[in-house]
């Protein structure tokens, strides 16, 4: 129940439009005003989650107080709230709008087993119009209409809360059903205030709707607040609009989520003490504040476009999806990498390397032909740097892995949107032949040539994927016609020293990953007598100090005489433990090389073989490991030449 003070809060009424806030004002007077109510605030999560195996990025607040939703005590108590950055990588095609971001701060207030309805909603209503200031008669709310299938009742207990917090600041409150988001547009507004939607929106879980949940996930009914900018309805998106229309009219500013179900294997079991997830984006607060729907013109954002415009030398107004892509897409890959993501092929550094790409791609439709992160970047981090001073201490270091990654891709850029151009001239629509094309010739990514498609609005074929892959089969059965004769691995021959320089190679791949970090991926050896030339991924180049603890390593190993045994195992579960080529594919079974103690080896891939029975081998003759040259291959791939050199003084030879 809400003690005297806090009802007579809730009777003032607002009758002055308070100034608009910055998000930073609106971020530091929320965690003041939830702190004056008993609750502890605590650190933001990473954004790359690290003990949850489920999901890449951690995209909403609740995600990483998963435990204590469900009962775990929390070390801070049971009123927590925070500001948590959050990343949704579904949403990148969206970006381009006035209000889609992939990258967002979710500002959040929990009760663990505490507080609930009524508090919740008063206090949220107060600090929305008596902090923030924002007008009564702009907000509109909605509730679950319960569902049939789980049991769970209609909330009417939310609905009472709200209409009296509207009556008194003298609004009516009619209390509308619509249902789902296509019975909106049916229906409409009808003079409501109060909305009932089904479990399709008015249902929070992290994988949605009941049926979407797994078991022992937590979910409930929720709540959310709509602020109403006034605009014009765009037809195109229903007939008639409603809260959770998206034609921009209405934007979902918070979402009190009534944790109170667990999902079981015998259906939804209520919680023993249900909690409160409270959810509001900070961007979209803000927007409200500032009364104008396009979030990229908030504080957290603005300087960024302003500093695009002076790059570009363009307006924003004349080139609102590129600058809104850049900025959006810059400030996530920077709290990306800030959080540990490192731009890769694999996973989180996938998402990284699309964001980045998708950024200077849309830089070069400005003209920003050069450098864009390395000066868009610092103002990112000087937005952020007193709220989180992690960015600003790792601002260095994000400018060096970006510039890296961006000169490397626009020696790719700009020969395949020179080369997409040309076809696009010359053709009405494009196939699967000619995005492989430039992929294969112009290591053109595939997603940039559907984005670049979107860009020049040319068409493409509905079969182009069965296309393209028919002929990526047809490249690798070629390959593999031109490589019969040879050797598997890259090996000249079978000869005694071609296979202790093979031995050798795997020696040092593990040593690099070992020194490097685990993105060290091979991409191609080639062995002879007198050498051994190894491909590798690693975004720059490799210091004489890191070659150096990597000679130190191998002929280490060499000296300790490991014994080197092979195994044939099942595919799917030595891909989990061992080490392969880059783009190898393999049948139901391979063979798997280990070096060293098979329980605890230093080194095990999958290969064909042959090796050395033991490491000491290698040293015959006096002879220890020797780099001779680390250059760059090809975009983000070293390659590194390194021969057995005999060396006076060296271990006694093995035999």
């Amino acid at each position: 129940m809400l003690n005297s003070q806090e009802v007579q809060l809730s009777e003032t009424k607002t009758s002055v439009k308070i100034q608009s806030m910055t998000a930073q004002e609106i971020r530091k007077k929320y965690l003041e005003y939830f702190k004056a109510k008993g609750h502890k605030i605590i650190p933001r999560a990473s954004l790359v989650p690290q003990d949850d195996p489920t999901t890449l990025f951690t995209g909403s607040g609740m995600q990483p107080l998963v435990p204590y939703l469900l009962g775990q005590p929390h070390p801070a108590g049971k009123r927590l709230v925070n500001s948590q950055t959050c990343f949704r990588a579904e949403d990148m095609d969206e970006v381009g709008d006035n209000r889609h971001t992939t990258f967002f701060e979710m500002l959040g207030n929990f009760s663990l087993g505490d507080y609930y309805k009524e508090e919740q909603l008063t206090w949220f209503w107060d600090w929305l119009t008596k902090i923030v200031g924002l007008d009564p008669a702009k907000l509109y709310v909605t509730c679950f209409s319960g569902d049939k299938k789980t049991g769970v009742p209609k909330d009417t207990e939310s609905a009472k809360i709200w209409k009296d917090l509207f009556e008194l600041e003298g609004l009516e409150a009619k209390e509308i059903e619509l249902g789902s988001q296509a019975d909106g547009h049916v229906k409409g507004i009808q003079d409501g205030r109060i909305f009932f939607y089904d479990a399709s929106k008015n249902w929070w879980s992290r994988e949605g709707e009941p049926a979407n949940m797994r078991e022992d996930e937590p979910g409930g009914p929720d709540s959310e607040v709509f602020y109403d900018f006034g605009t014009p309805h765009d037809a195109k998106y229903g007939k008639y609009c409603h809260p959770n229309c998206n034609c921009g009219r209405f934007l979902e500013i918070g979402n009190s989520v009534f944790m109170a179900y667990k999902k079981t294997a015998k259906g939804f079991e209520p919680l023993p003490k249900p909690n409160v997830d409270f959810g509001g984006g900070l961007e979209r607060l803000a927007a409200a504040s500032d009364d104008n729907p396009d979030i990229f013109q908030i504080s957290l954002i603005k300087p960024i476009i302003e500093n695009l415009e002076k790059l570009s030398g363009k307006d924003y107004d004349q080139h609102e999806t590129s600058m809104r892509v850049i900025a959006d897409h810059l400030r996530a890959a920077t709290f990306l990498a800030v959080d540990g993501a490192a731009p890769s092929n694999k996973a989180q550094g996938y998402v990284l390397r699309r964001l980045l790409r998708r950024a200077i791609r849309y830089a070069f439709e400005l003209g920003i032909e050069q450098q864009l992160c390395e000066q868009v970047v610092p103002i990112i981090t000087g937005i952020y740097e007193s709220d989180f001073p992690e960015v600003e201490k790792q601002k260095s270091d994000v400018v060096a892995i970006f510039a890296r990654e961006e000169k490397i891709f626009r020696q790719t850029l700009r020969s395949g949107v020179r080369e997409f151009t040309k076809l696009a001239e010359q053709k009405k629509k494009l196939n699967g032949e000619d995005i492989f094309r430039l992929y294969d010739t112009y290591g053109f990514p595939i997603e940039l040539s559907l984005e670049e498609a979107y860009l020049q609005k040319a068409e493409v074929s509905d079969d182009w994927r069965k296309q393209f892959d028919q002929l990526m089969a047809e490249q690798k059965k070629r390959s593999q016609t031109a490589s019969v004769g040879m050797f598997k691995g890259g090996l000249a021959d079978h000869s005694e020293a071609v296979v202790k320089l093979h031995t050798t190679t795997h020696l040092m791949y593990r040593a690099l990953k070992n020194v490097l970090g685990d993105h060290v991926v091979q991409r191609g050896s080639n062995i002879t007598a007198e050498r051994t030339r190894f491909d590798f991924s690693h975004p720059e180049k490799v210091t004489p100090e890191q070659l150096k603890q990597v000679e130190d390593i191998v002929n280490q190993k060499i000296a300790e005489d490991l014994p080197v045994n092979w195994k044939e195992e099942d595919t799917k579960e030595a891909l989990k433990t061992a080490s392969g080529a880059f783009g190898d594919k393999y049948g139901d079974k391979v063979k798997v090389y280990t070096i060293g103690d098979p329980k605890k080896p230093f080194s095990r891939e999958i290969c064909g073989g042959p090796h050395v029975e033991h490491t000491g081998m290698i040293g015959a003759g006096g002879k220890q490991f020797k780099i001779v040259k680390e250059e760059a291959s090809s975009a983000g791939v070293r390659r590194i030449k390194a021969i057995l050199e005999k060396v006076a003084g060296a271990p006694a030879p093995k035999t």
